[in-house]
């Protein structure tokens, strides 16, 4: 049986940890609905980013047209982006990463295809780089949260187009937490290389009558590498969100489980007062009874 002392310090451990956990839910709350928002108004740019691309491509020869768009006609050099969030307790956030990531380079690699890896965000990195490290060729932290900007997203789209252009990867995805709501975030494939676009001319479109100057390779040249980080950013500002929700909502069950702890805790220190007390009176009335 536990002392009185050892329960009571356990007692202020646990509530010193809950009070840690209940200001970080707080924190986290606070900063969601901004990041939520940040998240939703980023989803329309890219998709009607992704459509102009698609109208182009519609126009465009596979043959002629930019590498970029079409990609390579061999995909045997697959390069995953995968993004994580740079910070932990949140939840399984960061574990589905790691777990999609490992399951499909286990099914690229089994169809004898060569997988590299980007990773952007500490913690897939954390996990990721003891078992693949010598599948991993760029690594990106830092650039999430409150310090998030669209210029930030270079790097990853230079390093991205390099390899692509150096003839060293033939196709590009990306995986990522969607936000989808506070308790929900899912884990999310987007194909960059080839441009995951409709090269179908769409029926009773108004874009599909525009006639484009200068012509449509030459505007895709430069717009394929600015929707590649357009995809890119969204991708952040949606983990960015999803990691924030997924914190909250961990924290809280981090709460709550603490407040039932310290219920039973409580209870298991009251019990056992009690029973030194009870010990104390049947010896001082065993030792009344003797004399």
């Amino acid at each position: 049986m536990p002392s009185l002392k050892d329960l009571k310090i356990r007692i202020n451990t646990v509530k010193s940890t809950q009070k840690i956990t209940s200001a970080m839910k707080m924190v986290a709350s606070a900063k969601l609905k901004r990041a939520q928002e940040k998240a939703e108004s980023g989803r329309p740019y890219a998709t009607k980013m992704s459509s102009i691309v698609s109208t182009l491509a519609s126009k465009v020869n596979s043959e002629s047209g930019p590498k970029l768009l079409f990609g390579n006609k061999e995909n045997n050099r697959v390069l995953l982006v995968a993004i994580s969030a740079d910070r932990g307790l949140c939840g399984g956030f960061n574990n589905n990463i790691s777990k999609e990531i490992r399951k499909r380079v286990n099914d690229l690699e089994k169809d004898n295809k060569e997988v590299k890896l980007i990773l952007v965000g500490r913690k897939v990195g954390t996990v990721l780089k003891r078992e693949m490290g010598d599948r991993i060729i760029g690594s990106f932290t830092g650039i999430q949260g409150d310090n998030l900007s669209f210029s930030k997203i270079s790097p990853i789209t230079l390093q991205i187009i390099s390899l692509f252009e150096d003839d060293k990867i033939d196709c590009v995805e990306m995986y990522y937490n969607r936000f989808r709501s506070v308790i929900s975030q899912v884990v999310t494939k987007k194909q960059l290389i080839p441009a995951d676009v409709n090269t179908e001319t769409p029926d009773n479109d108004e874009e599909s009558t525009y006639e484009y100057e200068p012509e449509e390779e030459m505007i895709l040249d430069h717009l394929l590498p600015r929707n590649l980080s357009t995809q890119i950013y969204s991708a952040l500002l949606d983990s960015s969100a999803g990691e924030l929700a997924a914190r909250m909502t961990a924290m809280d069950n981090a709460t709550r489980n603490a407040g039932e702890l310290i219920d039973r805790l409580t209870l298991e220190y009251n019990r056992t007062r009690q029973a030194f007390i009870t010990k104390e009176l049947i010896e001082i009335i065993s030792g009344a009874e003797a004399v």
